[in-house]
């Protein structure tokens, strides 16, 4: 076996840390502590999941489910497991796991615990991209992840460039992404207003954030798009975390600041446009996943990996409280996921002002 494609594992300075290497470039920091919450919100996941695809307005005994998946069940149990309630759980995982990476990357890159892609308008320009494809031009579910990518993309752009100073500082990116965000937000509403009763409604609870009406012609694009992208982050990680140091310390150990952040830019709007796309906007996740993460897993530089199991784990709870609180009526899980969000902030604000005091 080659040295290049020799994989060895060893202790790394600081308790609990070992070090995965791939070679001469790629190596991998694994945080014991960082391993077991991982490996906690993983297991809570797939038993939250093992619970939600009993639940329904038609309750699927477990022994079923399991016949289902062994090839075996009924048609109508097949449709109701297989086609309605297991890609409704799938695209879940995926959209937490995507926007608590999106968060994660955008907040090392503002260090700012606001720099998710919510609060500086991200999410709302993938949103207006999206509704101006359908609303305006008529287009399919491929033309509105087009359009999705290129709102976000563009609010991406005009918010960096209106933060640029010789740089961008994070406290006036995150300012400038909520002016930004406040903008769209206006015409958003005006999309919707101009547009007929159906099309109106529509947009309004897609721009909620539901998964009721999850499939795999949703799952499938939302996947591939995913895939693509986490290799880059991860990629990415190590300078990401060396830009918290700030751009000169960064660049005196070889990374290049503005190409990073254009990277990492490009490939957390792609994250936020692929789930804006496949289920409308849905905020706080980005925002209160990573930072949840962070102080569980306490390791230090950008969590990925546990910001993506706790987003999953999120997104999975707030479905399946937006599906069962008000049964037989199903909520938009952004719904949900707003009010977490706001307990969230509430106990951020509690804490702050513990230590202030």
């Amino acid at each position: 076996m080659s040295r290049a494609a020799a994989v060895a594992a060893r202790p790394a300075g600081g308790a609990g840390r070992r070090v995965i290497r791939a070679g001469d470039r790629m190596s991998l920091v694994v945080h014991r502590r960082g391993a077991i919450v991982v490996l906690a919100l993983v297991v809570f996941t797939l038993a939250l999941a093992s619970v939600a695809i009993t639940l329904g307005e038609y309750p699927v005994p477990v022994a079923q489910i399991l016949d289902t998946f062994a090839g075996g069940g009924s048609d109508g149990v097949r449709r109701i497991v297989l086609e309605g309630r297991l890609p409704r759980i799938v695209l879940a995982v995926i959209a937490g796991a995507a926007l608590a990476l999106s968060g994660a990357v955008f907040q090392s890159m503002t260090r700012n615990p606001l720099g998710s892609p919510d609060i500086i308008g991200f999410n709302t320009g993938a949103y207006t991209g999206a509704l101006v494809v359908v609303l305006l031009l008529g287009g399919n579910y491929v033309a509105q992840s087009v359009g999705a990518l290129v709102g976000g993309l563009v609010a991406a752009v005009l918010v960096y460039l209106l933060a640029w100073t010789k740089g961008v500082q994070g406290f006036r990116l995150i300012v400038v992404g909520i002016a930004v965000g406040a903008i769209l937000h206006s015409v958003n509403a005006w999309l919707i207003i101009r547009a007929r009763l159906e099309e109106a409604l529509a947009a309004a609870t897609w721009g909620a954030g539901s998964f009721n009406e999850a499939g795999w012609e949703k799952v499938v694009p939302v996947g591939i798009a995913v895939l693509i992208v986490v290799p880059l982050l991860v990629l990415f990680a190590r300078p990401l975390a060396l830009l918290e140091m700030g751009d000169e310390t960064a660049q005196s150990l070889g990374v290049r600041p503005e190409l990073t952040r254009g990277v990492l830019l490009l490939a957390g709007v792609a994250l936020v446009a692929a789930i804006t796309a496949a289920a409308g906007p849905i905020a706080f996740v980005a925002l209160a996943a990573p930072q949840l993460a962070r102080r569980l897993a306490r390791s230090p530089g950008v969590a990925l990996l546990p910001s993506a199991a706790m987003g999953a784990a999120l997104m999975l709870a707030s479905d399946v409280v937006a599906q069962r609180l008000l049964a037989p009526t199903q909520l938009p899980v952004g719904i949900v996921t707003v009010c977490i969000g706001g307990l969230y902030l509430v106990g951020l604000l509690i804490a702050q002002t513990r230590r202030q005091g």
